[in-house]
């Protein structure tokens, strides 16, 4: 089993897993703050009218066999808690059965929640997680030498998250092919942080060389995974780079964090031998058992690999999408247009009956996106604000809103705590609001002129109404 098990990989192992388990608690944490307004009993899409006519075998989860509100929290909670142990150590010095439980816990769990989550759970980095949580059950605990070819695994599924990405910029907007996409991404980009502006305002050359180093990072850099080290490791690095370029810029989630996670399974382990405060391990066991049982699971990746492959291969590639319920082995890509302006949804109240030219419209405010135009993109990523990703789609057309845009704007006129708890604030909290609108707006940040003089971070032009007042108790509405 030497060549099937060799211990030289045991610390990017763990570099990857204790990653993984920092990704997995920022998982269910978030899902357990923002469930029940969302997908709970009385959510905006909830989940038992889901399951009712959706078949388990299309989207298994454990909340086919019982879902109540108090339940969802409780798998949530036990995430946290298998993730806080994999976290801090404990799970990497138990047994191997202990390890194999625990991690397909928590796979197991993510993948419930994410074959329920519906529209909410349409990301890129929700399947990401599922197929990495999926080989992480396989790469065994601290003292049983690493299987080759799961840490190869990771691997592969890094090459396709950014081959992938890659290819559909090139077959996307032009502005990839002619490197000027990021002369409008920063500011366009679904959810800004503080120092977006910052990087918009960079110069166009600069804005060309980080299109071009990222052509090469995702279309030539990537094949140096597959090679010996420590080119494999020099690869991997490159992608940990771009990876960071990309958290400074933006907030997406958890998902440049989990690439940077896989990117650590490929680091050469006498280089993290003197990062990391430990040493190489010795003496790992390896059971003849375990190495069978990675050799299985291989054989059904390498036989799962083969639509994703040839989803890379097509004209037509689709991104981040799964070609199994499970979720094993999928697609990604992002981006592969830019839009090229910023239209933001601006939710408004008034507490006057009956409205008129005269009557004052107080705004919501979301806890990321922008509406407040003096107030700075805050950084929430890793974590993940759904509602305030979903009204940037919206923004672009209502239809993304289909099912769950009618209700949020119900509620809000209703003043429902549970739709509020989603937002930062909220005019008239006390006695709630008499009706409810929502307007579109084109946004774009400020110039140094502008900011220096009004000290807003945004300027906003009024476009038109998307939804005409609506009443509590909710009235019928019609988006324009």
């Amino acid at each position: 089993m030497d060549w099937w098990m060799p211990p030289g990989d045991a610390l990017a192992r763990l570099a990857f897993t204790r990653g993984l388990a920092l990704v997995y608690l920022i998982a269910f944490v978030a899902a357990l703050r923002q469930f029940r307004p969302l997908l709970g009993e009385r959510g905006l899409l909830p989940i038992p009218r889901f399951i009712a006519i959706t078949p388990f075998r299309r989207s298994p989860s454990v909340f086919h066999v019982h879902y109540s509100d108090r339940f969802f929290a409780a798998s949530c909670w036990a995430g946290i808690a298998l993730a806080t142990l994999a976290l801090v150590g404990l799970v990497e010095r138990s047994p191997i059965w202990t390890w194999v439980l625990v991690w397909a816990t928590l796979w197991a769990l993510q993948l419930s929640i994410l074959n329920v989550g519906q529209r909410w759970y349409g990301f890129g980095w929700e399947i990401l997680l599922a197929e990495a949580g999926f080989l992480a059950i396989f790469v065994g605990p601290a003292h049983v030498a690493p299987p080759l070819v799961i840490m190869w695994a990771l691997r592969w599924l890094l090459f396709r998250v950014e081959f992938g990405a890659g290819l559909v910029k090139l077959r996307g907007d032009r502005c990839w092919r002619d490197l000027t996409c990021l002369d409008f991404h920063h500011e366009t980009q679904p959810m800004p942080n503080p120092f977006s502006r910052s990087f918009h305002r960079l110069p166009s050359k600069l804005h060309r060389v980080e299109v071009l180093a990222n052509h090469v990072t995702q279309l030539v850099v990537v094949f140096g995974l597959f090679a010996p080290q420590p080119i494999a490791t020099v690869a991997a690095m490159i992608i940990i780079v771009t990876q960071g370029w990309l958290m400074l810029s933006g907030n997406f989630a958890w998902l440049n964090l989990l690439t940077a996670v896989l990117a650590l399974g490929a680091l050469d382990g006498r280089l993290l031998a003197w990062l990391l405060p430990v040493g190489q391990p010795i003496d790992l066991s390896k059971p003849a058992w375990f190495g069978i049982l990675t050799a299985a699971v291989a054989v059904g990746l390498v036989a799962l690999s083969y639509q994703p492959v040839r989803n890379l291969l097509s004209k037509r590639q689709q991104m981040n999408a799964s070609f199994d319920s499970l979720r094993l082995v999928n697609t990604y890509g992002a981006f592969g247009s830019v839009t090229k302006e910023r239209r933001e949804v601006v939710f408004e109240a008034t507490d006057d009956p009956s409205p008129g030219p005269e009557t004052v419209w107080l705004e919501y405010e979301f806890k990321a996106k922008p509406t407040d135009v003096s107030r700075r993109p805050p950084q929430f990523a890793p974590y993940h604000l759904r509602l305030d990703w979903l009204m940037w789609f919206v923004a672009i057309s209502p239809a993304y809103g289909a099912g769950w845009l009618q209700p949020f704007v119900e509620r809000l006129a209703a003043n429902d705590p549970g739709t509020r708890s989603l937002l930062r604030r909220c005019p008239f909290e006390a006695e709630g609001p008499s009706f409810v609108r929502a307007r579109l707006y084109r946004y774009r940040f400020t110039s140094r002129d502008e900011r220096r003089a009004t000290g807003n971070w945004w300027h906003r032009t009024y476009i038109r109404e998307l939804i005409r007042p609506v009443g509590a108790p909710p009235t019928r509405y019609s988006p324009r």
